[in-house]
């Protein structure tokens, strides 16, 4: 600012001049502010001014990329006016990140992320089953165009899509937090809509797009006596596996309790006003039997005011309501790339194999038919598979016998990287404009053992209260992988689409009273005590009872739309 002074001190001699006061104090004044102006705005967009999430994108580029066993790191190139930095300035990057908060909140501007995990480094912010076969596309086609026959079983294709998406590179060993799913926030931080997004309480997820928008996913479940959206016994399409009350489980009050967000209200799903918005649109679920789950909610909500038709084969469903013309669809695809059983390397014929790389080519073709599309993966990432990326058997779950070679992908990165294979083909399919939304983890609440060592959640009756969730490591990395996987997909976006994180895995930790436990089937001589033994009986403390909480996810999911779709944000505060 010494050039500013001198100047002012220049005018100060030249107002001696016999000209009229007036003038020369205002041709001073307009001088100075002009000077001043342009050092504040060259120094406000060197950091923060209209580009300052992309000054913190770029420090967060540089910390994904920060290598701490070593002094110096390869500078990326999107963060090339960054000052270079080793591992021991992570604090003075952690003030010059907190600076750049405080002149975003004091501006009135978005701020960043509560909190930014990256490359082992994290950075706080303060602020105010059975296998399904592989069905060829002819079936899905046949379901999407109204034709209802099946497809036969027959190999997926394996086909290289590298000229199109880079593989993902081997991730490093990361750390991972021991947390509690209630401290989700810690785990990374998300690219929203190719921006770096605020977050009241550091949920990636937190701030959708707008700052108006209220953080749909830090609350607190409170008792709702209005009862559930439908009963277990006016929803023909409800699974009889989550039908827990017509398998005789005694309880109710799991059926009555609200997600409510800590600054706002999620308005009561109502039904036709949902049908009346996807007018002429296409929903599909893409994943596993979660998705299967959250898509019969969604089903029996609105079933309570218009009967579909549907049509079926044994890997998709289609759902397709008459009075709007609206279609809603499930895809299964567990994993969500391209699986194969034949011998590769040392895993043997028969093994599920996992090429990290492909993506399901199953549904990849029919995205462009889909206006909104809920994907979801991560349970069967426990179920035994071989791994294999750029052609290379990279690791397993459940087997690897060979002890000469190193495993350099576990279940957790595995997942990550097919997310990030799926997800990055949606967001440059050239011909995909729709709405992809990504559900978080959905945890499970196995106490004791696992769902095939014994694991219970028997006797559950109400929510977890905050402080009593325990910590789970496996839900910790699922949702960390995820998070990563979802960043670094949003990067590379080159179509008309957009991507969307539904964060339910906070919410949903407190609800281990949400599941079936015990009561999975009708037969009335099923055990759903403990043996004298001590024995727990088998249980499902993976899917969520119907009705119950899982119809949250589609009141929330009905948030992202709406907030999409019209532009209107029916979230009352």
């Amino acid at each position: 600012m010494a050039s500013v002074s001198d100047e002012g001190h220049s005018g100060s001699v030249y107002l001696k001049t016999p000209l009229p006061k007036v003038i020369w104090i205002g041709v001073v004044a307009a001088i100075f502010f002009i000077i001043a102006s342009s050092h504040i705005i060259s120094s406000w967009s060197a950091r923060s001014g209209t580009n300052v999430d992309d000054y913190v994108y770029g420090v967060i580029n540089r910390l994904d990329h920060l290598d701490p066993n070593k002094s110096t790191h390869s500078e990326p190139q999107d963060s090339a006016k960054m000052p270079p930095f080793s591992s021991e300035s992570i604090g003075k990057l952690e003030q010059e990140i907190v600076s750049v908060a405080k002149r975003q909140h004091q501006t009135g501007m978005k701020s960043i992320p509560l909190s930014l995990t990256y490359s082992r480094q994290p950075i706080s912010v303060e602020s105010n089953s059975p296998l399904s076969p592989v069905w060829n596309s002819d079936g899905l086609a046949g379901i999407l165009t109204g034709r209802s026959s099946a497809a036969g079983v027959v190999p997926a294709p394996y086909s290289r899509l590298n000229s199109v998406m880079p593989a993902p590179p081997l991730p490093t060993n990361s750390r991972q937090d021991d947390s509690s799913v209630n401290s989700s926030a810690r785990l990374g931080s998300v690219l929203n809509s190719g921006r770096l997004e605020s977050s009241a309480g550091g949920s990636p997820a937190a701030a959708l797009s707008n700052k108006k928008e209220c953080d749909l996913y830090h609350g607190k479940w409170v008792y709702d006596s209005r009862g559930p959206l439908y009963k277990n016994d006016s929803c023909p399409v409800l699974t009889q596996k989550q039908n827990c009350q017509g398998n005789g489980r005694p309880d109710k009050d799991y059926e009555n309790w609200r997600w409510k967000p800590r600054d706002c209200e999620i308005p009561r799903f109502d039904a036709r006003k949902f049908l009346d918005l996807m007018k002429g649109k296409t929903l599909a679920f893409v994943g596993d039997s979660l998705a299967r789950n959250q898509m019969k909610s969604l089903l029996c909500i609105l079933w309570q005011v218009e009967v579909p038709t549907s049509i079926k084969n044994k890997r998709m469903q289609r759902y397709d309501f008459a009075s709007t013309s609206t279609t809603i669809i499930r895809i299964w695809s567990a994993w969500l790339v391209n699986i194969t059983t034949d011998k590769f390397d040392f895993a043997p014929d028969g093994l599920d194999k996992l090429h990290l790389d492909v993506p399901d080519e199953g549904f990849m073709e029919f995205i462009p038919q889909f206006d909104v599309t809920v994907v979801n993966s991560g349970h069967w990432f426990s179920k035994k598979s071989a791994y294999i990326l750029n052609n290379e058997l990279v690791g397993g779950k459940s087997w690897w016998p060979k002890k000469s070679r190193k495993m350099k992908v576990d279940n957790s990165k595995a997942l990550g990287m097919s997310m990030e294979t799926i997800l990055s083909a949606m967001v440059t399919h050239p011909d995909y404009t729709g709405l992809t939304v990504v559900r978080t983890y959905s945890p499970a609440h196995y106490e004791g053992g696992s769902w095939n060592t014994g694991g219970s959640c028997t006797g559950k009756l109400r929510p977890l209260k905050s402080g009593e969730i325990i910590a789970n490591k496996l839900t910790s990395r699922m949702y960390d992988q995820q998070v990563r996987a979802f960043s670094r997909s949003i990067k590379k976006m080159t179509n008309k689409s957009k991507l969307k994180m539904m964060d339910i895995t906070e919410a949903f930790g407190y609800r281990h009273d949400g599941h079936p436990g015990p009561y999975r089937n009708t037969d009335p001589d099923k055990i759903t005590k403990p043996g004298r033994d001590g024995k727990p009986p088998p249980q499902d403390c993976g899917h969520w009872c119907m009705p119950g909480a899982v119809d949250t996810w589609n009141e929330i999911l009905f948030e992202i739309i709406k907030r999409e779709f019209n532009g209107k944000y029916d979230v009352p505060s």
